[in-house]
């Protein structure tokens, strides 16, 4: 197993016109994110990029157009991850705002259909639907676009996945990470590149958004035609910051202008029945709802009625505004992710317990294949073996427990390995034993024959080998320094909870210094509580560490790398840190 190494984060610049409400502490955590002026963290709506920008947009809108005007049954292809659900939801509510009528939804399962637009869930779209739009998957789909073709459907692609050799021979298709798109940020989500055709559709319908004032006023004066009073689809938001934090994508400019906006509603009150359900259900306060708790919290839970049973559950319940039905749908999805979880914990162990004989990992490239593994629950336990090992790992189950001949992966990548191309290069250098797969840089599926395993096992690690300088293999977690002494308060917790939104490539502020442990104790069977002593001053600090604790003392004198939080506990909110590593002084 890799040991870890703490660095510090260096700034990117020098800050400059802060106003002096925002802590020096801040300041600094922002520089060394490259942000270093006011101007950089308003996120406003206003300041969002332009759906003009995106490649493909103008054909798509043109044919929802002709699909809304003419009454059109319209189908939602999404999938079966909280970002395919919230941009499924997302679709068909946005669509019905807009005018649409007939307009439905279907969600591979991914033991029956595969992923995506495939053939097989095509043919069981009864009735035919005139026009199919796919959410968060697509890019990919050349056999189930011309199966569709040839049933007469038209089809939309919109998608954010890194795209083939070749392309589905679709109507239209948006997707920011097509070669040579326009459009600035690579870093939508599935669930953003739907709202952003929903925004393109608008502008369209209703010339309201055009900046004269006499062409709005006289757009929303006419009630002869549909121009009347614009739908408000901010309503949306909530939706697309879930779906955007849940599916890791980095959280660029634009992504944090989307998910703070979606925050923004969800603290006001304003979220959609299910969210506000699955917020509840997660023991979380509304009005201080943070991105961690969308991706901790609410988006797993939606994420297990994928994995393990059927995700229609979870876009019902997005789709329902009846708050008591939404509240049955949270507690049956919190019920499959308990499951999720003992299932997860079972299977993270087993692939413990297969490299544990390993010397210090004898591959680079880590396949791991088990035949009583879950194929939905593979994504996680490559997730946690690549964080232990710090080596790209995929995780294999058989693809259905009634299909034992081919097997589904799921990997996750380190820093610098870019695993699609990774695929991609296998694929090139040994046509045929991969079937198919897709992905991004960090995280990628893929499918093949059981029998062909140890041969694939063997040329990932290959591969691995071949790309991987030996410094990536080292693991690193960096920091922001030192707290100054006194600075660990409550005012610089709350504005640090706040002051994001945080999430992938702008990491929550993580901060390391020396301690001595004054006390501790075990919480349950493995967490921690501390009280730990800063030496500069002899302050003491609450602290605690959770599944931290193996049998063995913390050390008397620790260097600890640990988020300044709130605890909330009867009403009285408290500073605590939130250790993520501690070792030895």
């Amino acid at each position: 197993m890799s040991t870890l190494q703490l660095r510090r984060r260096e700034s990117k610049g020098v800050p400059s016109g802060w106003p002096d409400s925002v802590h020096p502490v801040l300041q600094q955590v922002y520089a060394a994110r490259g942000v270093l002026t006011p101007a950089e963290v308003e996120h406003r709506l206003a300041r969002l990029l332009s759906p003009q920008l995106l490649g493909g947009m103008v054909q798509a809108v043109d044919l929802l157009v002709e699909a809304v005007r003419d009454d059109w049954s319209i189908l939602i292809a999404g999938d079966y991850d909280c970002d395919g659900a919230t941009g499924t939801a997302v679709a068909v509510r946005g669509l019905r705002l807009l005018g649409a009528k007939r307009v439905s939804y279907a969600i591979p399962n991914r033991f029956v259909h595969g992923y995506g637009l495939s053939p097989a869930l095509v043919a069981s779209l009864q009735p035919t639907p005139q026009l199919i739009i796919t959410v968060d998957n697509g890019v990919a789909s050349v056999a189930g676009v011309a199966a569709a073709k040839a049933r007469g459907i038209r089809v939309i692609i919109t998608d954010h996945h890194l795209p083939g050799e070749q392309l589905p021979a679709c109507d239209a298709m948006v997707n920011p990470n097509l070669l040579g798109d326009p459009f600035p940020s690579k870093m939508l989500a599935g669930v953003g590149v739907m709202f952003y055709l929903l925004l393109a559709l608008r502008a369209r319908m209703y010339p309201s958004d055009l900046p004269d004032r006499e062409s709005q006023e006289a757009a929303i004066q006419d009630r002869t035609t549909q121009k009347s009073v614009r739908p408000d689809l901010s309503g949306l938001l909530d939706l697309v910051a879930l779906g955007t934090v849940a599916d890791l994508v980095p959280l660029d400019f634009n992504n944090r202008v989307l998910v703070e906006a979606g925050l923004q509603r969800i603290r006001s009150g304003r979220a959609c029945a299910g969210i506000a359900a699955l917020v509840e259900s997660g023991k979380r306060s509304m009005a201080a709802l943070c991105s961690s708790d969308l991706g901790f919290t609410v988006g797993p839970r939606l994420n297990a009625a994928g994995r393990l049973e059927d995700m229609r559950l979870g876009v019902e319940c997005l789709l329902t505004d009846d708050v008591t039905q939404a509240r049955r749908y949270a507690e049956q999805l919190g019920a499959i992710n308990l499951e999720r979880r003992d299932l997860q914990a079972s299977m993270v162990a087993e692939a413990e317990l297969m490299v544990v004989g390993m010397t210090d990992i004898d591959a680079i490239g880590v396949a791991l294949y088990e035949p009583s593994w879950h194929a939905g629950i593979v994504g996680l336990v490559a997730s946690k073996l690549k964080d232990r090992l710090h080596r790209p790992v995929i995780a294999f189950a058989p693809a259905s427990e009634d299909d034992t001949d081919n097997l589904r992966g799921s990997a996750r990548s380190i820093a610098g390995f870019h695993i699609r191309d990774a695929l991609a290069a296998i694929d090139a250098r040994l046509p045929g034993l991969i079937e198919r797969f897709g992905g991004h840089a960090m995280a990628a599926g893929l499918s093949l024959k059981t029998c062909d395993y140890p041969r694939f096992a063997a040329a990932f690690d290959a591969i691995a080998r071949e790309l991987i300088d030996a410094e990536r293999l080292q693991a690193v977690l960096y920091t922001d320094g030192q707290l100054p002494p006194g600075a660990a308060s409550l005012a610089l917790a709350r504005q640090l909870r706040h002051a994001g939104p945080w999430g992938q490539a702008f990491p929550e502020p993580l901060f390391d210094n020396l301690f001595e442990c004054a006390s501790w104790k075990v919480m349950g069977e493995r967490h921690l509580r501390l009280q730990l002593r800063d030496p500069r001053d002899g302050s003491v600090h609450d602290a605690v560490m959770f599944n931290a604790y193996h049998g063995q003392p913390p050390p008397p004198q620790l260097r600890a790398a640990y988020e300044l939080t709130i605890n909330d506990w009867q009403g009285r909110e408290t500073p605590r840190l939130l250790l993520r590593h501690i070792e030895p002084a």
